[in-house]
């Protein structure tokens, strides 16, 4: 009986909902408030049925900075520009109150941006917010029906997070103006008091409440006392419990994290912002020297000297003393290697791992990129017929390398492998491709793609790992083992993943910029 009564407790004590301090408990009628990290170390079958009203950055979040987030817009919205104003007005709005601050870092990363084009939301800023999620908070959130969060970040940076991969039926926060399309940079004031008040109002958020973390700060414009009086008990994460939390691993994440955009490859804190700014008038030099070594001079001399300005490029083969990747001298017909896709310099490498030319089958690739490419290169027209007689056109010359996966992917998943390089040719060498990189991404979904590879090679450091497999043998073939092209491209696929350790998906080209741009991917011809 007195488990049934403590649990019963437990029960009543985590369907109320938390604002402000544990000093505002005395102006209502509560219980001595808790923390959230009970929640954790109960089961959450007595909670399905309650609703969780929280603070989305005081009570998942394990740090306390928003700076971060911030920073990713001014970046990605604005660019180097932008986001250099932002890092130097930071000291400055440091010495402000909280919400001025707030408004301050708001204005410079969003005044001017097109509302239509603010994608960060989606493809962006996710990454990182999984990245920062606090295990102890987020295995007691998920235990509720319905969940209702509250923020201090403009409302259109963290929606689609909230409801897309937390389950958020409902996000109460401020918007940011708009002005004939663009947003002015000017919080609207008393939007997210009123909503929440409306929802209590109205009864919407009936039934039983639990936790909010923390501390009410200045940018809310909340009567605290009025809205505590809604609840009847309050749980409290104080920061210093907060850093002893874990956080989230990949595993536990809501949904497999497979596609993101942007540049970024760092959390961009104040310290790594202003790092990386140092580093730009050495890293943009580096990188056009790097491109046009790797343009001018020839494989066997372009490698060595690459590694000595930071290129780390590692090449492993098949351990078969039979296995020769190279098709014999008499051979008419050139062999085709399968590589997963990482960035637009997969071909490149691969013709440095076999040391010798290739031509590459690409797709809607920059004519910028397709004139200073050190390879041929074939582009496809995403037909069937015609891109089949391109590659079989290729290989009557030389070798070939073509990207199944038909865009890049920078987690460690596979996408699902077109069968159309199987009906080219029987002789396909498996490629799996691993690439490292500490600062920039040197690929995107959004934007022009001509600037990747400067992105690529500005890091300081970036490694590249290829592993050439073994050819595949004539029974996993079409016309030698009777495979159809889906198993034979299936089977390729599993081979790379399994030497790289990745996950196989059923995912698409198309899938990914459903997901991060809102169209096929495709370029529109020109009229």
């Amino acid at each position: 009986m007195a488990g049934k009564s403590m649990a019963k407790y437990i029960s009543s004590f985590l369907t109320r909902v938390l604002f402000g301090r544990t000093k505002a408990t005395n102006h209502i009628d509560a219980k001595p408030t808790h923390r959230l990290s009970n929640i954790a170390k109960t089961s959450l079958e007595d909670f399905s049925s309650e609703t969780l009203v929280f603070d989305f950055e005081g009570t998942l979040l394990r740090s306390s900075s928003l700076f971060p987030y911030f920073m990713l817009v001014a970046f990605e919205a604005g660019g180097f520009l932008r986001a250099l104003m932002l890092l130097l007005a930071y000291p400055f709005a440091c010495m402000l109150n909280q919400e001025t601050m707030l408004d301050v870092m708001v204005f410079v990363c969003f005044v001017g941006v097109r509302r239509e084009s603010f994608w960060l939301g989606r493809a962006v800023l996710p990454k990182f917010f999984l990245e920062d999620l606090g295990r102890e908070a987020f295995d007691g959130m998920m235990g509720f029906r319905r969940r209702v969060a509250v923020t201090r970040l403009p409302r259109v940076m963290v929606e689609e997070f909230l409801k897309e991969w937390l389950g958020v039926d409902t996000v109460v926060g401020r918007e940011v103006a708009v002005f004939r399309g663009r947003f002015t940079g000017l919080m609207e004031k008393n939007e997210a008091k009123q909503e929440l008040i409306r929802l209590l109002g109205e009864g919407r958020l009936m039934g039983s409440w639990a936790t909010w973390v923390g501390r009410f700060s200045k940018p809310w414009p909340f009567d605290h006392h009025r809205l505590l009086a809604h609840f009847k008990e309050v749980c409290m994460v104080s920061q210093a419990e907060k850093r002893n939390w874990q956080l989230l691993t990949r595993e536990k994440y809501p949904k497999p994290l497979i596609f993101h955009d942007g540049k970024l490859a760092f959390r961009p804190t104040p310290l790594a912002t202003l790092a990386m700014f140092m580093w730009l008038p050495l890293g943009l030099p580096l990188s056009i020297l790097r491109i046009i070594l790797g343009i001018l001079l020839p494989f066997s001399i372009a490698s060595p000297i690459l590694a000595m300005t930071g290129m780390k490029t590692t090449v492993s083969k098949s351990q078969n003393p039979n296995f020769d990747p190279n098709p014999p001298a008499n051979s008419t017909k050139g062999t085709l290697y399968a590589c997963n896709h990482k960035t637009l310099l997969d071909p490149i490498y691969v013709s440095f791992a076999v040391n010798k030319p290739l031509a590459a089958a690409i797709y809607s690739l920059s004519p910028f990129n397709e004139v200073i490419s050190p390879i041929q290169t074939i582009c496809l027209a995403r037909d069937r017929e015609r891109d089949t007689e391109l590659m079989r056109q290729a290989l009557a010359h030389s070798n070939l390398v073509v990207c199944p996966e038909g865009t890049t992917c920078r987690e460690p998943y596979l996408l699902r492998f077109s069968p159309l390089f199987t009906r080219v040719s029987e002789d396909i060498v498996p490629v799996a491709i691993d690439v490292t990189v500490s600062m920039f991404y040197g690929s995107t979904a959004r934007g022009p793609k001509c600037w990747d590879p400067v992105f690529h090679f500005m890091n300081p450091n970036p490694s590249y790992t290829l592993q050439i497999l073994e050819k595949l043998p004539a029974s996993c073939t079409c016309e030698g083992g009777g495979k159809s092209e889906v198993e034979v491209a299936n089977y390729v696929q599993s081979q790379i993943a399994g030497a790289l350790g990745f996950e196989c998906t059923l995912l698409t080209r198309k899938d990914k910029y459903t997901v991060l741009a809102g169209n096929d991917g495709r370029v529109k011809s020109k009229d």
